[in-house]
């Protein structure tokens, strides 16, 4: 089959074009803007990309399948020429996976508000290294994994980042549900995407919904430390294990510990925890991986490869504990016997996930994805103990669709908070929001004033790089460590930082 992506280079539209081709596809497409490092991975795999959009030119290459990315809409020039001919078809990226790519395999569909790249590439490397050949669909870059797509073999598991966006501008079902997962990871939930969800019970409404395609003979992983997963309520239909740090879990992470450092050039520090598997030790962990959150990203991939090679051995059994629901139970094989854990210490972790970019004795610059007030807490607390005694920066770009809006611009003061210093880039698209809607970022700057936190707000991003590098570049007081939190390029203001650092 000839298949047409309609922005190609975008992360996930590429690898997924990268599997139609090793699916034995012809694949081509089409960007606004052709770009690397996405253009330069499709041309090496013999995909041919075109600049720009064109309606003449998509009649006369003439696919057999149109695949559109949730970030196209109406008034697009192939879009309107496709709605008014119908001279062919089209469908949503997470449809043509779910019939090129997903059909017939044994789906792990890692879910969740945080943390779902960081698991999907944890659990696609704990399988292959422990000797298996998964499919796997990663939304970012990893460092492990090598790549961020591999279509795997048929036998094995396919490891797949399930999103809870929408699938298209035509089909407005998180993207999850087309999956069909034979595994579902819950990682965590919260309220986020206010452009899609109306609230909290919204998001956990489509939550609901993915459990309900879980087959019997399925699992659901859940972290059972999250409130807002345990409101789904009893899931009877398929088996549920538990991970988390409470001893109620059937998967526990004890002990976690994070390495205090006085020397930033050291910005590798370790963390350590255990992995008690009902009541029996799994393994001990001590890996480069900062915080608590991701120890828990571990435990979920771990939990989740494991049940992939156990899947054949499980049965039910008669009912031995009393918060199982129904008449029967989980009796599960011992997943320490079916996982080795010793490849977590290797495990690089993904590119922009609290990447470490440069480290001296005096300054580290830490760029990270986060994008939502938990991710930017947990993340300031992880490195408030890596950098005992170092002044805490956080840099953050309101950019995202909630972002960007007043719906969560409470949580964010609170865990910015958290660090010595702010510097708020500018509110993208600022203008295409009203005023009462739009975050407030000097209304955060008086906030964090009041709690003793110096904050700026800037309207123009070169500003803040201005500002910043006189902060930072320039002082002479004890060591900093600056972490850029933004889910975009931030006007190119990192790398920029980031080279000025180095030069200094």
């Amino acid at each position: 089959m000839k298949i047409y992506f309609m922005g190609v280079c975008g992360t996930a539209m590429g690898n997924a074009a990268l599997l139609a081709r090793a699916a034995g596809h012809e694949v081509l497409g089409a960007d606004a803007g052709v770009y690397p490092p996405m253009s330069n991975v499709l041309a090496d795999a013999g995909i041919t990309v075109h600049e720009g959009y064109d309606p003449e030119r998509l009649k006369k290459l003439a696919p057999d399948l149109v695949v559109i990315g949730n970030a196209m809409s109406r008034g697009h020039p192939e879009i309107e020429w496709l709605l008014d001919t119908r001279e062919l078809l089209f469908t949503s990226l997470p449809a043509m996976l779910h019939e090129f790519v997903l059909k017939g395999r044994r789906n792990l569909v890692v879910c969740g508000t945080h943390g779902k790249t960081t698991t999907t590439s944890l659990t696609a490397f704990l399988l292959r290294e422990n000797g298996r050949d998964p499919g796997y669909l990663i939304g970012g870059v990893p460092h492990d994994p090598p790549t961020g797509s591999h279509l795997g073999a048929a036998a094995d598991p396919f490891v797949i980042e399930g999103d809870e966006y929408d699938s298209a501008f035509f089909d407005k079902r998180s993207k999850f549900i087309h999956y069909a997962p034979h595994i579902a990871v819950l990682n965590n939930l919260e309220f986020d995407h206010a452009d899609i969800f109306r609230d909290l019970a919204d998001v956990q409404r489509t939550f609901s919904h993915l459990t309900r395609i879980v087959p019997r003979n399925g699992f659901i992983v859940m972290n059972g430390d999250d409130e807002n997963l345990r409101a789904l309520g009893p899931l009877p239909w398929t088996r549920v294990v538990s991970v988390g740090t409470g001893k109620e879990n059937d998967l526990q992470i004890v002990d976690f510990a994070e390495t205090a450092t006085t020397a930033l050039a050291s910005a590798s520090a370790e963390a350590g925890f255990r992995l008690v598997w009902r009541g029996t030790t799994w393994g001990e962990v001590r890996w480069s991986q900062p915080g608590l959150f991701n120890a828990r990203n571990a435990a979920m991939a771990a939990c989740a490869a494991g049940l992939a090679l156990a899947v054949e051995k499980v049965e039910r059994a008669v009912p031995a504990r009393s918060e199982r629901v129904g008449d029967d139970t989980l009796h599960l094989p011992n997943l320490p016997d079916l996982l080795q854990l010793d490849a977590l210490a290797r495990f690089r972790g993904v590119k922009r996930r609290q990447e470490v970019l440069a480290a001296t004795p005096r300054l580290t610059i830490i760029e990270d994805f986060g994008h939502h007030p938990t991710a930017l807490a947990e993340t300031l607390r992880s490195f408030r103990a890596r950098f005992p005694g170092a002044t805490l920066t956080a840099v953050f770009e309101p950019r995202s669709n909630t972002a960007r809006t007043k719906a969560l611009q409470a949580g964010f003061a609170l865990a910015l908070a958290l660090a010595d210093e702010v510097y708020l880039g500018a509110v993208n698209r600022a203008e295409k929001l009203a005023a009462d809607e739009r975050f407030d970022a000097d209304a955060v700057v008086r906030q964090l004033g009041a709690q003793k936190v110096r904050a700026h707000a800037f309207a123009d991003n070169q500003a803040l790089l201005a500002k910043l590098s006189a902060d930072a570049l320039a002082s002479s007081e004890r060591s900093r460590v600056v972490v850029f939190f933004t889910n975009g390029s931030f006007d190119g203001i990192i790398p920029k930082f980031t080279a000025a650092a180095k030069s200094a």
